[in-house]
């Protein structure tokens, strides 16, 4: 089904009628002023936009979700619960990134990394030095991390879904659910796929970005689809300079961020819906 159609069902049939039915209507606020709702989708809905949902047309006439609240996804109550857990007030925050592996050939990961260097210092990965154990080492010792790289779906084996690092070895879905991050905070997954859940699964819960809430994060950047190594940059500079705004680090910021930073995506001159839908916000 071609996107446009696609998200013109989901606006019919699932999103304004939860919209009406909660009292909740078009807004010219603030995005940070504006309601929030957090999704938990199943079955047949897994995987599929519902942050997106809209009529759009070709002569820019449209009413879309996003004019009337900031969407966040969650795999279950349980997800919910750990993710806001009571806080340690003396974790201090700290940035790990991850990009370009040795094997990748994502240039742009690069270019993403220099934009968020611009807002706070960083923990560096790169190339030959993004191996499995360094990023898993990485991980327990930083608050916060960006993966910049490819990511693999396994619709058959879930769990072997996965982030390609150093010489094409992979972190796995399974080896990150099993990891135990009691200070991690934020994770932001700048690869293909990464919250791309798969409805057959027994566990429906079963990507990527919902791996990082198991382990510990608590509010995660991830995708659907396939997403731009061009315009990648481009949202994780705007998510950072939101969230680090003030010299204030705060995670609690991301789904704002995002839904921000996608607005503004979506005005460059180009940008169709392959480019700018696929980013989401898993947690709080």
């Amino acid at each position: 089904m071609p996107a446009a159609l696609l998200l013109a069902y989901l606006w019919r049939t699932v999103i304004k009628p939860v919209l009406d039915g909660l009292g909740i209507q078009h807004t010219q606020q603030a995005t940070t002023d504006m309601p929030r709702i957090w999704w938990c989708p199943s079955g047949p809905l897994i995987g599929l936009p519902i942050h997106a949902a809209g009529i759009y047309t070709d002569d820019g006439e449209e009413v879309a979700i996003s004019d009337y609240v900031v969407s966040s996804y969650f795999p279950s109550a349980s997800a919910l619960a750990y993710a806001t857990r009571p806080e340690d007030p003396s974790h201090k925050f700290s940035l790990l990134t991850i990009a370009n592996p040795t094997g990748a050939g994502l240039p742009g990961t690069e270019w993403e990394l220099e934009k968020i260097k611009t807002h706070t210092a960083t923990q560096e990965l790169t190339r030959g030095d993004a191996t499995v154990e360094a990023v898993k080492q990485g991980m327990k010792n930083t608050s916060w991390a960006h993966f910049a790289c490819h990511g693999t779906t396994n619709p058959d084996k879930p769990w072997e879904s996965a982030l390609i690092l150093a010489n094409h070895t992979r972190l796995t879905l399974r080896e990150i659910s099993d990891m135990s991050l009691p200070h991690a905070e934020f994770a932001y997954l700048s690869a293909c796929q990464t919250a791309k859940g798969v409805a057959e699964a027994p566990d429906q819960s079963a990507d990527l970005s919902t791996g990082m809430l198991a382990c510990g994060y608590r509010s995660v950047v991830g995708t659907l689809w396939k997403i731009s190594d061009e315009y990648a940059p481009f949202v994780a500079d705007r998510v950072y300079a939101k969230m680090l705004e003030g010299g204030q680090p705060d995670y609690k910021r991301a789904a704002y961020a995002l839904h921000d930073a996608v607005q503004a995506l979506r005005k460059e001159p180009g940008v169709g819906f392959h480019t700018w839908l696929p980013f989401i916000h898993v947690g709080v």
